[in-house]
């Protein structure tokens, strides 16, 4: 699968050409109840309807449970572009979302320094 910065839709001098709000439709809240750590997973549907590019690359990263989060870091895109993404993709059936189930705490330590971890090598 080719990197999302590999798209028409990105310029290494100008950056995005294209602004979030309108890969979203300009659309700002998800139909779906999505969060930051939601787990997404490609249900092996086609989806139905026509689908964007975005579309396509988010669904290609759905093969097995992906958070929320990660699908947004992978696609540069805001998390609100991206939920607004993912729940057309749960609407039309290509992809699942759920919760994440927490063991005992919620806020298990170890957890946020692993994300913190990740984002601070990101950057």
């Amino acid at each position: 699968m080719p990197a999302p910065q590999d798209g028409p839709w990105l310029d290494d001098a100008a950056g995005r050409l294209i602004r979030p709000y309108t890969v979203s439709g300009g659309r700002t809240r998800p139909t779906a109840a999505l969060d930051l750590l939601s787990l997404v997973m490609a249900t092996g549907s086609a989806p139905q309807s026509h689908l964007g590019p975005e579309h396509t690359l988010a669904l290609g990263l759905c093969d097995g449970p992906t958070s929320v989060a990660e699908i947004s870091a992978h696609l540069r895109l805001p998390a609100v572009v991206t939920k607004v993404l993912l729940s057309d993709l749960v609407e039309c059936g290509a992809v699942t979302a759920r919760a994440p189930r927490f063991q005992e705490a919620p806020t298990d330590r170890s957890l946020l320094e692993a994300v913190l971890d990740g984002l601070r090598r990101r950057l």
